[in-house]
Order: structure tokens, then sequence, then C-alpha cells
């Protein structure tokens, strides 16, 4: 249900640099997902049983952002793949596996 608030919240919160959406129907989201012109990163499950992939491609495809980037998963809703692991609370975050974003400091 994330992209129910999300998108929308993205078109009205200028504060907003980036979006992490992941799959729902198109049809009640597709005209407020063309506003949206901040990077997008879209998850989708291809063998979700609840959202046809068709749908969440022509959910992807309405963003209108000229850096969207598709993430699509080979399996179905309950199976999606989690975030990487991350650095226990008081260790480094070097020390958890995988690549890192950092931002200034």
């Amino acid at each position: 249900m994330g992209p129910a608030i999300g998108v929308p919240l993205t078109t009205i919160e200028p504060r907003t640099s980036a979006v992490v959406i992941g799959i729902f129907w198109h049809e009640p989201l597709a005209e407020t997902a063309k506003r949206i012109t901040v990077p997008v990163e879209f998850a989708l499950q291809r063998d979700d049983e609840h959202i046809p992939r068709q749908s969440g491609l022509a959910l992807f495809n309405a963003f209108t952002s000229k850096e969207k980037t598709l993430h699509a998963n080979a399996a179905h809703t309950r199976s999606c793949p989690g975030s990487r692991p991350t650095a226990r609370p008081g260790s480094s975050p070097d020390s958890a596996p995988g690549p890192h974003i950092t931002g200034p400091t």
C-alpha cells in the first residue's frame, strides 16, 4: 500500500529529491505518477499473485522522470527480496556487506 501514499505525497512534497516505489495497480495512480519528475527506483514482482505484471509496468511507464530504474524480481509478493544486511547497532557501517551509499558529512 506504500505507493498509494508515496506517489501522491511525492507530487506535493517539495523536499522530495528521489523516490523508491513498489508495484501497485496503475489505474488509480497513473495520472498522479505522470507529475513525478524526481529520480524513481521501482520494484516489480514479476509473478505477483495480486497485481498483474502489466499493471506494474504501466505504473512504471507513467513516471515522467528522466532518471528511473526498474528492479524486476522473479518472485511473488511474499518473497520480495529484502534490503541488504546492515551493520549492527554500535558497529561501523563499513562492516556491513555490500555496497554503501554515502553522502556529505
